[in-house]
């Protein structure tokens, strides 16, 4: 408890440093308050708590069982109490019909003795302790315990699986907001452009140089900026709403990323050894295996020891030394028939396993697979983001020509105005292929669950 305060203080501290950075908050801070803070890791981490005590319900069934049983009773009925003073060592001659007895009576035989049975009300206090231990279950408890256990690691990996999605999403964030803030620094180059451009046209229209549709033109091409400046605000504030509900407190600013391009090598053999999805596959197998062993004990004896101490009386606790008794024993069982259902779930559990190793080949042609397209993708991407950075610098080029040709009139605001959207559309094509390359890095990292 003392070490989980210390960490939960610790990840504190460390917000608050990086909180009081000009630059914002780092990734790295990010990640690290993240795999403390989000609440779906959370609520992971308590599924593996509770599998864990899977196991320790799996393990106990081998100590045994010890009972206490205080019993407290009052009847007439004529086993009953009899019983009970037997049972409390209490027993009489006179309990047995004595009085009644005649050796002169020639019908002996036929004499129902009044006092065996029409007995007056008898109390009975009893208390036992009664213990009982498998000795042997065909190894059914210990397939269980071994269930149990693998149980518990696809938990674990289940919770790796959800911090890897968890720092996937922050991860993406974070570029995706270096991915806006470049787009915006583009738009506003082109604002800035557009606005130099709406003056020299107010002064060409007030010497006649110009007409004041022209104006009009460019005003209007202005607002479309604008307006597009304003959907990449926004969506800059949704992403800081998104952030600070992965890690469950408030984020206001952040430290971009130095580059708006991931980076990841990751081979095919690096996936393999590291997918959760394998991993959970592989650990599914060996419950099968498993299960295989449960299901076969079906057709192995069970033996098991008991012991039992108890004392009666017709008070509570009363002799309790003197009534004192004890017993012990071990019972076999063991199933001959039983219409074949034994053979049926084993044969089942068989196919099970069976059925289970498939899937397990399958999922790995299916990783190769999907490594082998995400690593096509992001060449495709790749490509497609340099030729765009190019047409991006070409079309800068192109607007300052046709902005100087304008002034000299070779060329109408309508051209300037369709090469400066050709601009616009060229930054957000750019900035939709960056963020399709880096979803598909940032894929290819969580198919190997995350970066190394």
């Amino acid at each position: 408890m003392i070490l989980i305060l210390l960490r939960v203080l610790s990840v504190m501290i460390f917000f608050v440093a990086c909180q009081s950075e000009a630059s914002g908050l780092s990734m790295n801070a990010a990640l690290e308050i993240l795999d403390n803070q989000n609440l779906e890791i959370k609520s992971a981490d308590y599924d593996v708590r509770s599998a864990h005590t899977d196991i320790d319900i799996a393990k106990g069934y081998n100590f045994g069982s010890l009972d206490f049983t205080q019993n407290a009773m009052r009847s007439n009925d004529a086993g009953n109490a009899f019983g009970f003073k037997l049972s409390a060592r209490e027993a009489a001659f006179g309990d047995f019909g004595f009085r009644d007895f005649s050796m002169s009576n020639p019908n002996i035989l036929t004499i129902q003795p009044k006092d065996l049975n029409y007995p007056g009300y008898q109390n009975y206090f009893q208390s036992k302790l009664s213990y009982t231990l498998p000795l042997y279950t065909g190894g059914k408890l210990s397939g269980y315990g071994a269930i149990a256990e693998k149980m518990e690691s696809i938990k674990r990996l289940d919770a790796d699986q959800m911090k890897t999605e968890k720092r996937y999403e922050l991860r993406k964030s974070y570029y995706d907001m270096a991915l806006l803030q470049h787009s915006i620094e583009h738009m506003n180059v082109i604002l800035g452009n557009i606005e130099t451009l709406e003056k020299t046209t107010q002064m060409m229209v007030q010497e006649g140089y110009a007409k004041k549709v022209d104006l009009l033109e460019v005003q209007s091409k202005k607002v479309n900026v604008e307006r597009a400046l304003t959907e990449l605000d926004a969506n800059q504030k949704l992403l800081y709403h998104y952030i600070s509900f992965l890690l469950n407190q408030l984020v206001s600013e952040i430290e971009l990323p130095t580059t708006d391009y991931p980076i990841s090598a990751l081979s095919e053999s690096e996936v393999f050894e590291d997918n959760i999805d394998l991993k959970k596959a592989s650990a599914g197998l060996e419950i099968r295996d498993r299960m295989v062993d449960v299901a076969y004990a079906a057709f192995l004896p069970q033996i098991g020891a008991f012991a039992e101490a108890s004392s009666a009386d017709n008070t509570f606790l009363g002799d309790f030394t003197d009534h004192k008794a004890y017993a012990v024993g071990a019972r076999l069982s063991w199933n001959i028939f039983n219409g074949g259902v034994d053979g049926a779930a084993l044969e089942k559990a068989r196919i099970e396993k069976l059925k289970t190793a498939t899937k397990v080949e399958l999922a790995k042609k299916g990783i190769a697979l999907q490594y082998d397209k995400i690593r096509t993708e992001i060449e495709s991407l790749n490509a497609q983001v340099k030729s765009l950075e190019k047409e991006l610098e070409l079309a800068y080029q192109i607007y300052k020509n046709y902005e100087g040709r304008y002034h000299e009139h070779l060329v109408s605001m309508s051209d300037v105005i369709i090469k400066q959207s050709q601009q616009i559309e060229k930054v957000l094509n750019l900035q939709m292929a960056k963020n399709q390359r880096n979803e598909r890095i940032f894929a290819l990292e969580k198919l190997s669950n995350g970066v190394k």
